[in-house]
């Protein structure tokens, strides 16, 4: 059974305060959870070492990357990025970068890869925000172009939170567009501009979101013709996330997954997915849920 290429490290998870809103454990989690359905097995599991600061500078501020590195961030600067500084935060950020940036290298050769984390929207060029510290997105987007491996690329976000951090990075990026279908009512207070934003009301539910996600995604193929789409799955838009403010099941997310992964393979667009945002107490049923993308992407690549 050929299974896609699905990238992660066990430092994506490390003991964290469970009381935090964060939920650290969800990465690895996820990786038990393939595993056991045999999902991420020796042959397809493709492990990222640490990024290099070259490469996480290509969207970051170089005084910023090495005071995050160094735990010499200041207290505003700590809180504004939400999640307590430790040396497995920066191996765990470190790595995660890369991973993303491996995922869509790995995408570009065989059509599709999934990167058991990702998805950090919020970060900014000079700052952390909301969980994120490192924007893989945005980082990934500019190194894949800079090496011309793609000439266009289509971030497409369907986390539930806007990604106002991709959006300002990329502002002046004409070979990279940015997509971000959100909840209007949620975080950021404060929205950016992306190249394309979709506002979907607070407590919309499966049948008027897929409809606006897939109509967008299909004018987007059409008119970007992108080389790569990267596909963030945010599962934060599910009904029982404690920060979505949507009403999608979790059948809804699985036909979005479904329909994202599909409309690019039918037109030999190679897409990475990350797994983005999702929230929920039960760390385990989240796992579950951010397996789904994973999940429906092997059952397309197959």
């Amino acid at each position: 059974m050929p299974l896609p290429p699905l990238v992660s490290n066990p430092n994506y998870s490390f003991p964290f305060s469970l009381k935090h809103r964060f939920p650290m454990a969800k990465f690895g989690l996820l990786q038990d959870y393939l595993r056991e359905r045999q999902l991420l097995t020796t042959a397809n599991h493709f492990r990222p070492g640490a990024a290099k600061a070259g490469l996480i500078e290509l969207a970051h501020c170089p005084s910023y990357v090495n005071s995050f590195i160094n735990n010499t961030l200041d207290k505003t600067a700590l809180r504004r990025m939400g999640l307590p500084w430790s040396e497995a935060l920066v191996r765990r950020s470190i790595t995660a970068v890369n991973g993303s940036f491996l995922t869509a290298q790995l995408a570009l050769k065989y059509g599709l890869a999934c990167h058991l984390a990702g998805g950090t929207h919020h970060a900014h060029y000079d700052f952390g925000s909301g969980f994120c510290i490192f924007n893989d997105l945005a980082i990934t987007a500019k190194a894949l172009i800079a090496q011309q491996k793609v000439a266009k690329i289509l971030i497409f976000d369907c986390d539930v939170h806007q990604g106002d951090g991709t959006a300002t990075l990329l502002a002046s990026e004409d070979s990279i567009f940015t997509c971000s279908v959100h909840c209007d009512k949620n975080f950021p207070a404060r929205k950016a501009i992306s190249d394309l934003d979709i506002d979907i009301p607070k407590g919309c539910r499966d049948q008027t979101y897929l409809a606006i996600v897939e109509a967008q995604l299909l004018k987007l193929l059409a008119e970007q013709q992108p080389d790569l789409v990267i596909y963030d799955a945010g599962v934060d838009v599910y009904s029982g996330d404690p920060l979505g403010l949507l009403d999608i099941s979790l059948e809804g997310i699985r036909t979005r997954d479904h329909m994202v992964v599909q409309h690019c393979l039918s037109r030999n667009i190679p897409i990475a997915t990350v797994i983005g945002g999702g929230y929920d107490r039960d760390h385990k049923a989240l796992a579950a849920r951010h397996a789904i993308v994973i999940e429906e992407a092997t059952k397309l690549y197959q």
